[in-house]
């Protein structure tokens, strides 16, 4: 195996999802548009890094170098570092300096370089120390819900929250959910009906922009390795 890549949802309300990498060689892995932040941190060659990742408006492809071992965290949507505003990581992210396979540095302190099953206690202590901080009206409004404010307002606090729009975080979320779906055996006009595309072809739209698979190839499982938790029917 070339790529073994793992994900994980999460208790925490701060954390959407926890994964793992690691490669046996170089190779590529398909993007897929997302609409968090997150840390990331990595060693290769004996040497350790650390990085802010941001959100990703489109799917692409994605190098993965030989002998790396990953961990990375998904904060949960609406969800940000204080120092590093969500609209500067849009389809980018930032290398954090001076980092050790112990510790790495953000917002002016060190901090304990997690592993998988201590990434929600890292975030906890984040949280409690105000270098991750959210956005509430974010989560309400996807949950369907109509804060009592206008609809510039809630325009303003996504773009700051996430660096997206309402419109497209919803857009890439629904891909993304479809795409799960269709990993899991659903039937593509099943899928169509219970996410409220127009028809198939829109959808197909939708997953090539986003996911980079076709319906045909989530259903099957084929084409390599992809970014995203196809087993989990989970939504924000």
């Amino acid at each position: 195996m070339e790529l073994a890549f793992e994900t994980r949802g999460s208790d925490s309300p701060w954390v959407d999802t926890v994964w793992t990498c690691t490669s046996e060689r170089v190779t590529t892995m398909t993007s897929v548009a997302g609409v968090r932040c997150g840390l990331v941190f990595w060693e290769q060659d004996g040497r350790a890094h650390a990085g802010v990742t941001g959100p990703e408006t489109r799917t692409g492809t994605a190098p993965v170098p030989e002998g790396a071992t990953f961990t990375g965290i998904e904060l949960a949507v609406g969800t940000a570092l204080r120092a590093v505003p969500a609209t500067t990581l849009v389809d980018s992210g930032i290398a954090l300096p001076d980092t050790t396979r112990r510790t790495f540095r953000l917002d002016g302190a060190r901090w304990e370089t997690p592993c998988s099953d201590d990434a929600e206690a890292l975030v906890a202590r984040l949280v409690e120390a105000g270098v991750v901080v959210r956005d509430p009206l974010v989560a309400e409004v996807l949950r369907g819900h109509r804060p009592a404010v206008s609809g510039r307002t809630i325009e303003r606090r996504f773009r700051s929250a996430t660096g997206l729009t309402a419109g497209a975080v919803r857009q890439i979320e629904r891909a993304r959910r479809a795409a799960a779906l269709l990993a899991a055996g659903d039937l593509v006009a099943d899928v169509v009906a219970a996410l409220d595309y127009f028809d198939e072809p829109h959808l197909a739209r939708a997953l090539r922009s986003y996911v980079g698979r076709t319906a045909g190839q989530l259903r099957g499982g084929v084409d390599g390795a992809i970014a995203l938790d196809l087993d989990q029917r989970r939504t924000s």
